[in-house]
Formats: structure tokens, C-alpha cells, sequence
């Protein structure tokens, strides 16, 4: 019954509309003073919460981002990819997918990756003749890999609350990653071939290849020596981001010299506001789980399933449509944040691999990002491309099928995301 009224409180707060940070700390503190429990709680969950080596990462990605972002490689990447495989059946659909996944590997933001593609994709390939609801759910699908193609914010936060090596999720993710891509690129092939309003384009000359290809090839370089480094391990996923975040200014000042000083400023604001964003919420979070840890709720949760649930299968499926509801009304880090430390402790009991889990939750949470109504890429999509949520949500149908496929896949062979973990 506790368990419950602490579910229901918390949901109550959420759905009125209360800033997630705030409704978990608040919660939180209400939570400590009603058990009677020391207040001073409170400030040591905050202090710890912040005093994070890995956390750094986070605002280093961001700022990592945001300048190149700003710096509009986007343009550059998506323009090379299509110079390459543009000829293909299907061929704007193919590169707007890989330059999603180039991006993903850059930016680590779902949100950036789909706002920064989808300001280049969208008008080109709705002139070529694909439909525009296709369109609008290809950019808006195609932006989830942002949160698991390493490196990953919210892979990194995973990391930190269920205290994984981040370098293990990164891996992991590459191999789901990879098939999610494939699945649409396929899918993306075989919807040209079928459309009737689809025109093929004609295949790009040498010279504009060879162009596109070096004026991409600095920030693909970057990415590239970035995510060597962290699996090479020549550095930690945070020197790994503060390295990406040097590398960024100088390939966008030096470099391609496309990025201004009110850009740099602008770009340095955005990932300021982000990054105190997500550790209020991580912060939040902190308190509202010392809370539930005393109120003894994850116990509680943990023995329920123990006690109902004896098949791993099971708990993962019940897992799973629980999160496709809940994703209806949170965001993606709110979910993790919330519900991860409730779950950690039943992983354990069913014998379920802690790394497998965490890659697992964020594909689903990828599905929270485009479900409506609180799929915030599918405001982004509808926000670039002038559209209708409807338009946007009925696009998007295709793609969340088969991320939920590649969930069926992953679940059937676990090797799919831990064999190059094994390599490690």
C-alpha cells in the first residue's frame, strides 16, 4: 500500500504538470520528513549526485555538440553520405538513416540529431517525391539513435545509477545500434520501390563525392578518434568528451571556419541550459531514491516480482509495456531516473545481466520518444518541418514497429548486444 501511494503521489505531481526536478526532490523531502528520517539527506543525496567523475561527461557532450551543431556539419555529413549512396533505391531515405547514426556518434542527443538532420533532409527529399508523412517519421525515428549510439548521454547516466562501466554500455550499444539502422534502411528501400511518387536521383560525379567527402571528413575524423579512444582505451568516456569538446572548436574555427563568434556564444548557452537541466533532474533523482531506498520501496517492488514473476521473460515483458505506457506521459531521462533504481535490485533475482537491461530500457525509452503526446522528437519534426502532430505520428508508426522488433530480436539473443562486450 505504501509502494502505491508513493507511485500514485509522484504521478500526481508529474501529470500536474510540475517540472520533473522539482517533483522529485519535492516528493523526496516529503517523503524523508514524513518517515521521520534525517533531513540532512537531503543535501548530501544533492552533493553526491553532483560529484561525479563519469557525470562530467554529460555537459562536455553537450557542449561537444551544440558546436558542431552550430557549426552545421550536419549539412556537411548528410551532403557527403548522399553524394555516396544518394543513386540507391531509396537513396535520400538510406542517407538521411546513416547520417542520423554519423550524428548520433557525434552528439549523443537525440533531440540534436534530429533537429540537425531533419533541417536538411526534410525539404530535399519531400522535392524528390517521398511522402511526407514518411519523411517526417523517418527523421523523427531516425533521431532516437542519438540515445544509443555511443557516445550517450543517457547511456552514461545509466552507468552512474546502477554504478556500470560505461565503457561496457557504449559497447553494447553499437551492435542494437547497427540493427536498428539496418532495419530502416531496409525498410527505407524496399517503401522507394514499392511508392509510386518516388523519383530516383542520379548518381553524384567523382568530383562533388570527393568534395562533400573532405569538407566531412574532419568531423568524421573527430568522431571516429573519439570513440576509438574510449574503446582503445587510451582515455575514459569523460576525457573522451572534454577531448571531443577541444576537437569540436578547433575543427569548426580552424578548420571549416564555419561557425561564428554569436554561434559559439549561442552554442555555449544551449548546452549550459541542458546541461543544468539534466543534473537537477539527476540531483532530483538522487533524493527521491535515498527516500524510496528508506521507505524501503524497491524492497518492496523487488519481493513482488520475486514472489509473481519467476521467468526472466516475463518480468522483461511486463517491463516492456509498462514503459510504453509510461513513455506516453515522461521523457526519456525522467523514466530512467525514476524507475531504474527501482528495478535495479530485481535484476539481480531473475538473473538478468545489469549492461543487456540498460540497453534494452533505452531502446524502449527511444520508443517513448516518439509516442505521442509527449514524444519530444516528435515536436522537434513538427517544429522543423511545418507539420501536424498527426502527420507526425502516423509517419512515425513504421519505425516504432520495428524498434520494437529490434527489442523481440535483442531479447531472443542477448548476444546481439553483449558479444562485443565479451571482447572487451
Amino acid at each position: 500500500m505504501t509502494t502505491l501511494f508513493i507511485v500514485t503521489g509522484l504521478l500526481t505531481l508529474l501529470l500536474c504538470g510540475i517540472p520533473v526536478a522539482f517533483a522529485l526532490l519535492g516528493f523526496g523531502l516529503i517523503l524523508l520528513v514524513v518517515g521521520d528520517f534525517s533531513i540532512t539527506l537531503a543535501p548530501l543525496g544533492l552533493f553526491s549526485s553532483m560529484d561525479s567523475f563519469v557525470l562530467l561527461a554529460v555537459p562536455l557532450f553537450l557542449l561537444m555538440s551544440n558546436i558542431l551543431l552550430e557549426g552545421k556539419v550536419g549539412q556537411d555529413l548528410f551532403a557527403a553520405v548522399q553524394a555516396w549512396v544518394g543513386h540507391w533505391p531509396g537513396g535520400l531515405a538510406v542517407a538521411t538513416v546513416i547520417s542520423c547514426a554519423i550524428f548520433a556518434a557525434i552528439s549523443g542527443s537525440s533531440v540534436a540529431t534530429a533537429a540537425t538532420v531533419g533541417t536538411v533532409a526534410i525539404p530535399e527529399m519531400i522535392e524528390r517525391g517521398y511522402p511526407r508523412r514518411f519523411v517526417l517519421g523517418l527523421l523523427a525515428a531516425g533521431g532516437t539513435l542519438g540515445i544509443l549510439i555511443p557516445p550517450s548521454i543517457v547511456l552514461i547516466i545509466y552507468g552512474v545509477i546502477t554504478e556500470s562501466s560505461v565503457l561496457k554500455l557504449f559497447t553494447a550499444g553499437i551492435g542494437p545500434g547497427l540493427l536498428i539502422v539496418g532495419l530502416f534502411i531496409l525498410y527505407s528501400v524496399v517503401y522507394a520501390l514499392r511508392s509510386q511518387e518516388y523519383e530516383p536521383s542520379e548518381p553524384a560525379g567523382w568530383a562533388i563525392r570527393k568534395s562533400a567527402t573532405l569538407r566531412a571528413g574532419p568531423t568524421a575524423a573527430l568522431a571516429l578518434f573519439v570513440l576509438a579512444g574510449i574503446y582503445r582505451g587510451w582515455f575514459t568516456p569523460t576525457e573522451a568528451a572534454a577531448i571531443g569538446f577541444a576537437g569540436a572548436i578547433f575543427v569548426t574555427t580552424v578548420v571549416l571556419r564555419s561557425i561564428t563568434w554569436p554561434g559559439f556564444k549561442a552554442a555555449i548557452y544551449r548546452a549550459m541550459v541542458t546541461s543544468v537541466s539534466i543534473l537537477l533532474i539527476v540531483a532530483g533523482a538522487k533524493v527521491f531514491g535515498k527516500a524510496i531506498a528508506l521507505w524501503r520501496v524497491p524492497q518492496n517492488i523487488s519481493e513482488l516480482i520475486s514472489t509473481n514473476v519467476h521467468e526472466p521473460l516475463a518480468f522483461i515483458f511486463v517491463i516492456a509495456l509498462v514503459l510504453l505506457v509510461v513513455g506516453l506521459f515522461l521523457e526519456a531521462l525522467s523514466m530512467m531516473l525514476i524507475m531504474v533504481p527501482v528495478l535495479a535490485g530485481s535484476l539481480a533475482v531473475l538473473g538478468i545481466d545489469v549492461i543487456w537491461f540498460g540497453i534494452f530500457f533505452v531502446i524502449m525509452i527511444e520508443c517513448a520518444l516518439i509516442t505521442p503526446p509527449v514524444g519530444l522528437n516528435l515536436f522537434v519534426i513538427q517544429s522543423v518541418g511545418g507539420a501536424s502532430m498527426r502527420d507526425v505520428a502516423m509517419g512515425v508508426l513504421p519505425f516504432l514497429i520495428l524498434m520494437l522488433f529490434a527489442v523481440l530480436l535483442i531479447t531472443i539473443s542477448d548476444a546481439i548486444v553483449l558479444f562485443p562486450v565479451s571482447l572487451l
